[in-house]
């Protein structure tokens, strides 16, 4: 069974829920003490802190910082305040960025589903039914599980097209703060002599989906700083990795326009015929934290029942 260090934390940028609230969970259960810095608002805190009193109640270390960690300023008072708390034998064994902040507009405009509409109007004429009606009823049947009908079922998307800006915000948000942390965690002396550094990317790092253009280039980007810090603080015993986890049913992925096509998708493309769960994720990073683990830097880890390799 693993058992971390006393004085060992894991500091998680996106802690309150997905795949950051499953792995503080995990880590507490196995002894190590948490840090969780998020940003939510005052009504889904009820929820949150439900969650957290379990953390809590592990009484290993629990700190809970609701503030902006994308704001240079939030991050010094946070790291302030992480350095007070850990005193005087704490160490950051684990750095974990699950920040899922970015803006889902398309980048061109979208036209109408020609390929969908015209398969859907000759089923209809096929069966003496109305286009309309039959849509309906596949979107119906879709909804309630017919999964294999997920190309037929047209997504809506915002009408706005991405700009500089969502672009420059969402880069920095998913992508490079990650280095930000870094360096100030570093300056500070606030890393464990042999710690690690986990970023999360996703299949859209190569997979073009419609509205996650800018997402996807935060993701390559996450994976660039992230080969960046293997190679340049590995010297300071710091081993930074990237995870891609499978499609998996969190509140980031139901804000993406055409979510539900792509659960399906995920799940009937996966060997083990389910989606990934936040769990499955908390396990793998546990395992990362390990002493074992040391020698694995600078590696995207696929960590996703297989569904890469798998077909429909």
């Amino acid at each position: 069974m693993i058992q971390f260090q006393a004085n060992h934390w894991a500091l998680i940028l996106g802690g309150s829920s997905g795949f950051g609230l499953a792995t503080a969970k995990k880590l507490a259960r196995h002894g190590m003490a948490v840090c969780v810095v998020h940003r939510d608002r005052r009504g889904a805190m009820a929820r949150i802190n439900e969650a957290f009193a379990q953390i809590e109640a592990h009484n290993h270390g629990f700190l809970a910082l609701n503030t902006d960690a994308l704001s240079k300023e939030d991050r010094q008072r946070a790291l302030d305040t992480l350095t007070e708390r850990m005193a005087p034998e704490g160490k950051v064994r684990l750095l974990m960025h699950s920040i899922a902040l970015g803006n889902l507009k398309p980048l061109a405009p979208i036209l109408p589903d020609d390929r969908v509409r015209a398969s859907l109007g000759a089923l209809a004429a096929r069966l003496g039914l109305d286009p309309e009606a039959l849509e309906d009823a596949v979107r119906g049947s879709f909804e309630a599980g017919a999964l294999a009908l997920h190309s037929l079922v047209r997504p809506s998307h915002p009408e706005r097209e991405l700009e500089d800006e969502d672009f420059e915000q969402t880069i920095y948000a998913m992508g490079t703060s990650l280095a930000s942390w870094v360096q100030d965690l570093h300056v500070r002396r606030l890393f464990a002599s042999d710690a690690r550094v986990l970023g999360m990317t996703s299949e859209g790092n190569e997979v073009a989906w419609r509205g996650y253009g800018a997402v996807s280039a935060a993701k390559v980007a996450m994976e660039a700083v992230c080969r960046s810090i293997a190679l340049e603080y590995a010297p300071h015993g710091i081993r930074a990795n990237v995870i891609q986890a499978g499609v998996t049913d969190t509140p980031a992925l139901r804000a993406i326009p055409g979510s539900a096509q792509m659960k399906a998708a995920g799940a009937l493309r996966n060997p083990m015929r389910r989606l990934t769960q936040p769990e499955d994720v908390a396990d793998f990073v546990a395992l990362m934290c390990t002493d074992e683990a040391a020698w694995v830097n600078g590696a995207l880890l696929r960590v996703d029942g297989g569904e890469h390799i798998g077909s429909p």
